[in-house]
């Protein structure tokens, strides 16, 4: 096994000498740019590093890796026209840089690109590979759905919201994972559990990304800072705050979440006094904890040696501590 920063390095390596700007040049150029925005990388390090945990070359898994890395960019394209978002990675978004249907089409072409990755592989491999792709795909469409409809919906409830991220974040880190047990020829139960494993650590990273949405540091964040706030997403933290607070801190709250004001800054700032009096904040931090002991509960029953447990234990637990 390597390190993680060597999966990382490796990848990025790889999606460089993929990466080129052809014609015509306004439908590939934003591609480059975006791909070249930085990032974590967390979901194509998934695919390599579970590739070498159950015995597989991760270089056979460089394909399958650039193709979740691929769809996940072209997600945050369309998702940032949605919300009209001006930052991505701390720099202007897509559409902000070109236009909105320069985004809209680049994002397109991003899609169909991340199929024909997968048609680097053959048979049996290309078909589990390909079917979980497409699975995945529409879950994160029925996940982006999910999030525009509780903009404006005042009755959403914990355990909807939980699916909107399993669906809209999870089951991509779920997916990324499993692709690679598929590429190392894991079983199938092998396959099924790292999936588990992921889908619970990608509820964990996206409950970490709500809470550092409000209390984040905007020079490590890389996004604005308060985005979802102004935004009125009905977050974990939001659905927290209305739970515990106060009838008053609850009208409140509703008001603030129904108006779209100027300057955000000061609904922004008593959004989050709010998020912090009730508890919310607190609560938030305790069921980011639960899913990642949820997920490392999941590494026990997996047939591998303990130094690749340890290293998904402590790849879970960097991913929860960061601040970016």
């Amino acid at each position: 096994m390597h390190p993680i920063e060597y999966y990382r390095s490796e990848f990025i390596s790889y999606l460089e000498s993929k990466t080129t700007t052809k014609e015509p040049i306004n439908l590939y150029q934003p591609i480059t740019y975006i791909l070249g925005l930085g990032g974590k990388r967390l979901r194509p390090v998934l695919v390599l590093m579970t590739a070498e945990i159950f015995g597989g070359d991760y270089k056979k898994a460089l394909d399958a890796a650039l193709a979740i890395e691929v769809f996940h960019n072209f997600s945050l394209v369309h998702d940032d026209i949605m919300d009209a978002a001006p930052l991505r990675r701390g720099k202007e978004t897509v559409h902000e840089k070109w236009d909105i249907n320069t985004g809209i089409l680049s994002g397109d072409a991003m899609l169909i690109n991340a199929y024909q990755l997968f048609e680097n592989y053959s048979g049996e491999m290309f078909r589990d590979l390909a079917k979980l792709f497409s699975k995945t795909a529409l879950e994160v469409c029925e996940g982006q759905q999910y999030d525009v409809d509780f903009e404006t919906r005042d009755d959403v409830t914990q355990a909807e919201y939980l699916k909107m991220i399993e669906y809209k974040t999870a089951v991509l880190v779920a997916a990324a994972m499993k692709m690679g047990g598929i590429v190392a020829g894991a079983s199938v139960d092998e396959q099924n559990d790292i999936y588990e494993f992921g889908r619970n650590l990608g509820i964990a990273f996206q409950l970490q990304d709500d809470y550092l949405d409000a209390f984040g540091d905007p020079k490590t964040f890389g996004k604005q800072v308060g985005g979802d706030i102004i935004e009125n997403k009905k977050t974990f933290l939001y659905l927290k705050a209305i739970e515990s607070g106060s009838a008053d801190q609850q009208k409140e709250l509703s008001d603030l979440f129904s108006i779209h004001p100027e300057d955000s800054e000061d609904k922004v700032n008593t959004v989050k006094d709010i998020f912090s009096i009730t508890g919310a904040a607190v609560r938030t931090q305790k069921e980011i904890e639960n899913y990642t002991e949820k997920a490392f509960s999941v590494l026990q029953g997996l047939t591998i040696s303990d130094d690749k447990k340890e290293l998904l234990h402590q790849f879970g637990g960097n991913l929860m501590r960061r601040k970016v």
